[in-house]
């Protein structure tokens, strides 16, 4: 069963979710410059302010798209892994938002990256790799049912 869609739909959100980690998120703007705005961290007015939650977050959700490709004998606990994958990538959001507001001044503007869109299309990868996985439950539910 390795080779299904679903296998696919999570692999590409393990690639999405490495260069989500490694491209910037988005590009804060003052009159000293424009300031890259990374999952590890920002340098704003010379100083470097972290953000390795946002890291973090990334990491465990790539961490747990690659395990859930291996659970593929265990299909509803691979269909919780996925939605727990999926609330992950929810709270990502919701901790940028929080970084967000916190590093941002008056005098600061900012402009969104690409980047930031990759969690998103992660999310809805994940949707469809649990409609994919219920599908092979629905099917093998049914074989047995025959036997």
């Amino acid at each position: 069963m390795i080779q299904r869609i679903q296998t696919v739909y999570l692999l590409i959100v393990t690639g999405l979710l490495i260069t989500a980690m490694c491209l910037p998120m988005g590009y804060f703007t003052d009159t000293m410059g424009e300031h890259s705005f990374k999952a590890l961290g920002i340098e704003l007015n010379g100083a470097y302010e972290s953000t390795w939650g946002l890291f973090c977050i990334l990491l465990l959700s790539t961490i747990v798209a690659v395990a859930t490709i291996f659970l593929y004998k265990n299909r509803m606990l691979q269909i919780r892994m996925t939605i727990f994958n999926s609330l992950l990538l929810v709270g990502y959001y919701i901790a940028f938002l929080a970084f967000y507001f916190a590093l941002k001044n008056d005098a600061n503007m900012f402009r969104v990256g690409w980047a930031l869109c990759l969690p998103l299309v992660s999310i809805i990868l994940n949707i469809l790799a649990v409609r994919a996985i219920g599908r092979d439950e629905v099917m093998v539910k049914a074989a047995d049912r025959l036997r």
